[in-house]
């Protein structure tokens, strides 16, 4: 991990390379570099034509330390700068030691402490890696940054300013762990046992085993394990940051197929390894509810993850099957590959039932349909009211992770009308993002407010972007955790 120190005056560290912010061709280097740095410097703005605009770079060698001029614009929002501290990742990876020197930008409305903690917050996301499992790799073959210090000329920068995105910046990196454990490592039982020692951080947590599972009637999700040795859990956590709030309680609800064979519908061969991060959304509630414990927010919040693994074998679920939920609706299974609906619906049901929980949003990496329209740009958005609908969308362009809504209309919902039971776990091949969602809706009481995030096209990065290395993202985290106040 990336130490950051956060200073008001020159730079106490003896850096390896220094990193200059601009926000126009004309900029403040006193007292920071002697002056045939700040000659080359000028001819190398010229020569590059550097502005200042955001992504603008150029760099230049004195023979004994690397100077990189970078753009961060007039107006840079605080996304902006985030990205822009995951493309510097790229460059200053190689050193160890790194300055980050923060002039004033009298025209942009953001302090000096603002910019630089939140280029500190792109930098961490950028650097995680996944590097548990490898054991031959040399040491040149990983990266060599250990400490970015950002030294303000003019304002004061505060550590504590960076306090909350660190704790998110924390929780992303939890989530991504989860997400690319194999399946063999993380099965229900161990996923349930890593959440119950986040009670450290004042979380409460409620581990059910599959007899209290049985009798609480949660049949749709035990029918998604019944083919699997590994047995199932539901974990419930909770935080109370306003024991005495009358707000509408908060419930998030987390997918989490452990691994996701398809069942007696099995599935493809080709990718099915990737089959082992089904349990992203769960990942992503338990990381934001270790992120609202490390930020201490003022909020009441109750979680739930439906942790499974969904194998075929001879007790395994059969097309065709008819289960009963807990809410008492009958569910006739069509394929058992859309396994995870099922698994939300009792846990959806659990958590009005018990906890009360009058704002629900749920995660999961629902159904391929979702992915195939929106491919990584967009995770879908469903849900009974405009008014969160609206708050989530908003919270994911500021923070990129990004939602784009999509109906879940009578007209949809008849299309899971069963002939035998009262409802299908899946359509006929059309809609289908649109019907897992409509499904889901089934099991939310018409008084409660209801969102569905399907992050089945951007719980992987296959290329890798400025905030997101390749492999898992923890998609999710961000745009939840600003949702509940942390940053």
């Amino acid at each position: 991990m990336v130490e950051f120190i956060f200073n008001s005056t020159k730079s106490a560290l003896k850096s390896d390379v220094n990193v200059v912010l601009a926000a126009s061709a004309s900029f403040k280097y006193d007292g920071f570099c002697n002056d045939q740095t700040l000659s080359a410097l000028k001819s190398a703005v010229k020569e590059a034509k550097f502005s200042g605009e955001l992504d603008s770079t150029t760099s230049v060698y004195d023979g004994k330390k690397r100077t990189i001029l970078s753009g961060i614009g007039q107006t840079p929002s605080l996304l902006d700068l985030q990205t822009l501290g995951g493309k510097l990742y790229k460059q200053i990876n190689k050193f160890e030691k790194v300055t980050v020197i923060v002039p004033s930008f009298p025209k942009s409305k953001l302090s000096s402490s603002d910019i630089a903690c939140n280029i500190a917050f792109g930098i961490e996301l950028a650097s995680y890696r996944f590097d548990k499992y490898f054991t031959t790799k040399k040491a040149e073959d990983f990266p060599k940054l250990e400490t970015v210090e950002f030294v303000s000329i003019s304002e004061k920068i505060s550590a504590k300013d960076y306090n909350n995105l660190r704790s998110v910046a924390n929780a992303v990196r939890y989530a991504r762990d989860l997400s690319n454990e194999p399946a063999n490592y993380l099965t229900p039982e161990v996923f349930a046992a890593d959440i119950k020692r986040l009670e450290y951080l004042g979380l409460k947590v409620k581990i059910l085993e599959e007899k209290e599972i049985r009798a609480q009637g949660m049949n749709m999700l035990l029918s998604v394990s019944q083919g699997s040795h590994n047995t199932p859990r539901v974990v419930v956590i909770r935080w109370e940051g306003a024991p005495k709030s009358s707000k509408p309680e908060l419930g998030l609800i987390g997918k989490g197929v452990t691994f996701d064979s398809g069942g007696i519908s099995l599935k493809p061969s080709n990718g099915m390894g990737d089959m082992k991060s089904d349990m992203t959304g769960a990942a992503v509630v338990v990381a934001t509810m270790k992120a609202a414990a490390l930020c201490k927010v003022k909020q009441n919040i109750t979680a739930i993850v439906g942790l499974v693994e969904n194998m075929p074998s001879g007790h395994a679920s059969r097309p065709g099957d008819v289960v009963s939920s807990m809410s008492g609706q009958t569910v006739e299974i069509i394929n058992t590959d859309a396994e995870g609906r099922l698994v939300l619906g009792d846990c959806l049901w659990y958590l009005q039932q018990k906890y009360k929980s009058q704002v629900l949003i749920d995660v999961a990496t629902l159904t391929g349909a979702t992915a195939r329209t929106f491919g990584f740009e967009y995770a879908g958005l469903f849900s009974n009211t405009d008014n969160l609908a609206n708050d989530l969308y908003a919270k994911g362009l500021e923070t990129g992770e990004k939602l784009w809504r999509l109906p879940v209309t009578k007209e949809y919902d008849k299309m899971i009308d069963s002939d035998i039971a009262d409802i299908k776990n899946c359509g006929t091949g059309t809609a289908g993002g649109i019907l897992a969602a409509c499904f889901l809706q089934r099991f939310v009481k018409p008084e409660n407010n209801w969102a569905h995030l399907d992050i089945a096209g951007v719980y992987n990065d296959e290329k890798g972007h400025p905030l997101t290395p390749k492999g898992a993202t923890g998609w999710g985290v961000r745009l939840l955790t600003k949702f509940i106040n942390c940053y």
